[in-house]
């Protein structure tokens, strides 16, 4: 019989297995680099292994380590810690697998998204990450961004409204996204 600390590591753990990839591939939206966006999930796990008791107990727990990533994420931009969303040499980087549905995945310039992805704001890119790659609600998304649903909606917008106004991007997606 396992005792205490031993199942909840053991809970922890698979928490961790089951979902390492969709983390890490947040943190790498959210980063833009490989690197960082391991080291960014590092720190969030550690946090949620410390706080495991309340993490497990909550509602929804990839909600509240979402949160933890987030808070990490903008605790470096505070500290203005240099993030490159798009590096030159892509040859290093670990690429997922797109999901069948995922249309922004099946673009045929990832790294046109990805260059994009780095000329937004801070704010406006997590909005875009949330909402679009993780699918939250603007409710789920203002939780994790702690602000509100309409900073959410507006942040939102105006990544969006600049995404759509890059004209090799537009086509990207328009032509690798939606044949």
């Amino acid at each position: 019989m396992l005792d205490r600390k031993e199942a909840r590591d053991a809970e922890f753990q698979s928490f961790v297995v089951g979902r390492w990839p969709r983390l890490l591939r947040t943190a790498f939206l959210l980063t833009g680099e490989q690197h960082a966006a391991e080291d960014l999930v590092q720190s969030t796990l550690e946090r949620a292994y410390v706080a495991w008791r309340r993490v497990g107990a909550a509602d929804d727990p990839d909600a509240y380590v979402r949160r933890v990533m987030i808070n990490a994420h903008a605790r470096r931009h505070r500290r203005r810690l240099k993030e490159f969303l798009a590096p030159k040499d892509y040859s290093g980087l670990t690429h997922e697998l797109p999901d069948a549905d995922d249309r922004i995945a099946r673009a045929d310039d990832r790294g046109a998204l990805l260059t994009a992805l780095a000329a937004l704001p801070v704010r406006q890119r997590e909005a875009v990450v949330l909402r679009y790659w993780e699918d939250l609600s603007e409710a789920q998304a203002a939780e994790a961004m702690e602000c509100s649903v309409g900073t959410v909606k507006s942040n939102t917008a105006r990544g969006i409204a600049k995404l759509r106004a890059l004209p090799g991007l537009a086509e990207a997606l328009t032509n690798g996204g939606r044949k």
